[in-house]
């Protein structure tokens, strides 16, 4: 088994990398994070052995810019997308003629973030082939979060939710900045917007206490919902980060969307999800399986506390990965704005590192 896996990543590195840095023409920068107080520790990359060389370049001019997006004309929760007439639904990544912006986190075996990377330690396919050009590779710690917190307020949850209360309202105090914006959302049969996006505290904790616990759970509408109408719809003069952290037991009992029109709609609204997982006992069952596979499938994670005080430790983990993540922008081959899926695979190649994105991305549809 070890011998397969050692021959995999050598024909990787082999046939994947070169084509990778030959294909990029502007030169890149890499910043070291600081460290930042939390249960995980970081590591800084050891300098890779053997990469590919990169000829030196001036550095891109032009800077992804964000495309309008139409608010009007979006199918109900209650119809997936099956249902629905086709429509021209807007551009699902930041685009100037064919660029796609990628944010990701590479981590260690032991879950460590790790820094210090270079676009040359990675090999990247999008839809199946190299880019044509890398335009630009940084650790973006700075950009501005559009955080949406989720709450599962169905009956099940109702013995622990003051504690998930308090643990969303701590992870808002330490990870807003100035420029971030944040929603509080409750979910059980519906949605309830509490608090619209905002950077205000105060507001965002009234509306995380005006929840209550009660009836059934509707994930896939209110994951649906949430995206189609908050993400989706933003209007940003530059790049953000979009997240959304589900609090919940993960048993879908009253959804009319499926999980696939869920997990669409978020990588459509380039939105990672993380999940915190409120099954606090000893062994996994289906809700944690569909956290897992919802969060896997946008780029985020899932937290699975073994007691409900290790729900904190959940929001605090998600806040050091919100300001650990690289940005890749990059300019794929044979790119058609024909509104297919285009799948991603990014891998690093020192196998000792393990990178987390998005799956992959809806390409836009030509303008009428």
């Amino acid at each position: 088994m070890n011998r397969s896996l050692r021959l995999l990543s050598t024909f990787f590195a082999l046939m994947v990398v070169p084509l990778f840095a030959q294909a990029q023409t502007p030169s890149s920068s890499t910043t070291n994070l600081p460290a930042a107080p939390s249960a995980s520790s970081k590591v800084s990359a050891p300098a890779p052995q053997q990469s590919p060389a990169v000829a030196p370049s001036q550095p891109a001019t032009t800077t992804a810019a964000q495309p309008p997006v139409a608010a009007a004309q979006q199918p109900a929760v209650n119809q997936t997308p099956e249902d629905q007439a086709p429509v021209n639904e807007a551009p699902t990544i930041r685009v100037q003629v064919n660029e796609v912006n990628l944010i990701f986190t590479v981590t260690d075996k032991k879950g460590r973030f790790i820094t210090g990377l270079k676009r040359e330690n990675f090999g990247l396919l999008d839809d199946g082939r190299p880019p044509v050009a890398v335009l630009r590779f940084s650790q973006q710690t700075n950009l501005p979060l559009r955080v949406g917190i989720m709450l599962d307020t169905s009956s099940s949850i109702r013995q622990r939710f003051q504690f998930e209360q308090d643990s969303a309202i701590e992870f808002l105090l330490q990870i807003l900045h100035r420029n971030d914006r944040a929603f509080v959302m409750g979910f059980d049969i519906e949605t309830d917007m509490s608090q619209g996006f905002t950077n205000n505290i105060d507001l965002l904790n009234q509306g995380i206490r005006k929840l209550r616990p009660g009836g059934g759970t509707a994930l896939y509408d209110a994951l649906y919902k949430t995206c189609r109408d908050q993400m989706l719809t933003l209007q940003e003069d530059g790049a953000v980060r979009r997240a959304l952290i589900v609090v919940s037991d993960g048993d879908d009992n009253y959804s009319r969307a499926q999980q696939s029109d869920a997990i669409k709609m978020c990588q459509r609204a380039e939105t990672i999800v993380y999940t915190i997982s409120t099954n606090v006992s000893p062994s996994k069952d289906k809700g944690d399986d569909i956290l897992k596979t919802i969060s896997e499938a946008t780029g985020g994670m899932a937290f699975f506390p073994v007691k409900i005080e290790d729900v904190a430790t959940g929001f605090r983990n998600i806040q050091e990965e919100l300001r650990s993540q690289y940005s890749l922008v990059y300019r794929p081959a044979d790119f058609k704005q024909d509104g297919s899926f285009r799948t991603i695979y990014l891998q690093a190649l020192d196998p000792r590192y393990k990178v987390r994105a998005s799956k992959g991305y809806f390409a836009p549809r030509p303008k009428p």
